[in-house]
């Protein structure tokens, strides 16, 4: 069985956001897989995703604040900002997590550790809304 669904994922302010519920909400067809892998791509180049810690706040405001000390805004040796300061940023920003996830399907739900939450990472301080594809595989469920 295959599935894809292209979903649109609201404006969010720059930092990293909690997505895994909005993902699977958008393929409710992940539920009749017995077994399977799903892969999730964001369709942007200032924007990411990755895969981390799912409970604390605190983890997400600490990839804000390491991600902008290790690649500052307007920084003088960078020579594409023709969308502002943070445009170039942006794009480093978001090839350091990356494009996509590919995630295991078990039982009709992503295979997920206690722990582990998907997150869109907005480098953008406007970014707006965020395209992500998500395609599934797998043997459905008898």
């Amino acid at each position: 069985m295959w599935i894809q669904r292209q979903l649109t994922l609201a404006s969010r302010p720059r930092g990293f956001h909690l997505v895994t519920d909005e993902i699977v909400d958008a393929v409710p067809e992940l539920r009749e897989l017995r077994v399977g892998l799903a892969t999730v791509f964001i369709q942007h180049t200032s924007a990411s995703l990755t895969l981390n810690e799912n409970a604390s706040p605190d983890v997400r405001r600490d990839f804000a604040a390491w991600f902008d000390r290790v690649v500052p805004d307007g920084a003088e040796y960078f020579a594409h900002t023709l969308e502002g300061p943070d445009d170039m940023a942006a794009h480093v920003k978001s090839s350091l997590t990356g494009s996509a996830l590919v995630l295991p399907v078990a039982d009709g739900r992503l295979a997920l550790g206690t722990w582990q939450g998907i997150y869109l990472c907005e480098h953008r301080d406007n970014g707006g809304a965020r395209r992500v594809v998500v395609t599934a595989v797998g043997e459905e469920r008898s």
